[in-house]
């Protein structure tokens, strides 16, 4: 009797087995609008910093908007959107598939546009300004850091992601774009509209030249962004400076947004002759390091210069040149981006942005939505690509005041 029992319960448990995989859908059984979901899905759920997924049920999501109607590819990218806006992350987000495309044009190349480094405030959500690049039609125009885009021809900014954003102020060269930009610190009242014609943006990252007005041999560097190419272009100009004599340098990331992790410590390499650059942190708490082995390009004297547009890679850059006491930071508290994002490629050419990990600087402070205080804490007026350097440039004067003086000189030995 007792056989038959047991072989009455293993009969049961099979045909309980046999019904799960029956009822399971073969991949075969969505549509490839579901399959893009389905990936999408996948990627947050190995990859996305927050395991608790901003406290919410992540499988039940997945069930959620499978179950919309995605009759089309533009829908499967509004739910996909959807998805992740659950996450309230403003980093982690879809790419389609001409903003993926830019962006990688962005951090490897050149394209043609405004000029314009942007960000949605992680306060208030709304979209401003981390930077002109130099020389560009928006700087041009006296668009400043922390200004406001309201509008771009004439469509609220509060209805578009930022790379909307991004996509619609690129274009061919000789288009115009008119933006409506409120300076910071006005009223609503004090907006005003800029017309722009799009040009060539060069996105080579590197400005470089050997300063003598002081007396002694400065050679100044200014970063505009952490591309693919920003280590080469550092290390070549170091070199130069190196050869026609300098003795010091001024290290410029101000209004600099970051850009490729690696590209940051790469340079940071540079200046350390050893120590650790930056931790990283994944989601089960699991820390990570990057050091550097040395020989440095040069032990000469370093400041840098920061400001509240100094971001993501150039805050890793600056904590680990200031954490090892390599540099001292001049200006005022960077931006306080401290979390790390990877990019994935849909299979329809789409890619997703994933924060992945945060990281800590060596000495680990999370600087998060805090950023990094510098130590000689200087105002600075926002000021145009051709005064920086000038007697206008207060940042500048005193970080040249402080290796003139040999104070630094005499921290570093």
């Amino acid at each position: 009797m007792r056989k038959k029992v047991i072989g009455v319960a293993a009969f049961l448990g099979l045909f309980f087995i046999i019904s799960l995989v029956w009822w399971v859908p073969t991949a075969s059984a969505f549509t490839e609008e579901q399959k893009l979901i389905l990936q999408s899905w996948r990627i947050v759920n190995q990859s996305y910093v927050d395991e608790t997924f901003n406290g919410q049920n992540w499988w039940f999501l997945r069930q959620k908007f499978l179950k919309k109607d995605l009759r089309d590819r533009d829908r499967a990218y509004s739910a996909i959107e959807e998805m992740l806006a659950t996450l309230d992350d403003p980093y982690t987000r879809l790419l389609r598939p001409q903003e993926y495309k830019s962006l990688q044009i962005n951090t490897s190349g050149e394209l043609s546009g405004i000029g314009l480094q942007i960000n949605n405030n992680p306060e208030t959500g709304q979209l401003e300004v981390v930077s002109p690049l130099a020389g560009s039609p928006a700087e041009m125009a006296g668009i400043a850091p922390k200004d406001l885009i309201l509008e771009i021809d004439g469509v609220k900014t509060t209805n578009l992601s930022l790379d909307e954003a991004a996509a619609r102020m690129r274009g061919k060269i000789g288009t115009s774009v008119s933006l409506k930009i409120l300076p910071q610190g006005e009223k609503p009242n004090q907006s005003r509209i800029v017309d722009l014609v799009r040009d060539r943006i060069s996105l080579n990252p590197v400005v470089a030249n050997l300063d003598e007005r002081s007396g002694e041999k400065i050679g100044y560097l200014r970063l505009n962004q952490f591309s693919a190419n920003a280590a080469k272009e550092i290390a070549h100009s170091v070199v130069r400076l190196e050869q026609e004599g300098a003795d010091a340098y001024i290290l410029d990331l101000r209004n600099n947004p970051g850009g490729l992790l690696q590209a940051g410590i790469s340079i940071a390499r540079m200046w350390l002759d050893e120590g650790t650059i930056v931790y990283t942190v994944n989601r089960q708490g699991v820390f990570d390091s990057f050091e550097s082995y040395g020989p440095p390009l040069t032990e000469d004297p370093l400041i840098l210069l920061v400001n509240q547009g100094t971001a993501s890679a150039s805050e890793i850059l600056a904590g680990a040149l200031q954490d090892n006491d390599r540099a001292k930071l001049v200006g005022e508290k960077t931006f306080g981006k401290g979390l790390i994002q990877s990019l994935f490629e849909l299979p329809d050419g789409a890619g997703l942005a994933v924060t992945v990990a945060k990281y800590e600087t060596p000495s680990h402070k999370d600087i998060n939505k805090l950023g990094i205080l510098p130590d000689d804490i200087v105002a600075q007026d926002p000021i145009g690509f051709q005064q920086i350097g000038s007697q206008a440039d207060k940042q500048y004067q005193e970080a040249v005041r402080l290796l003139t003086t040999h104070s630094v000189l005499a921290d570093a030995s």
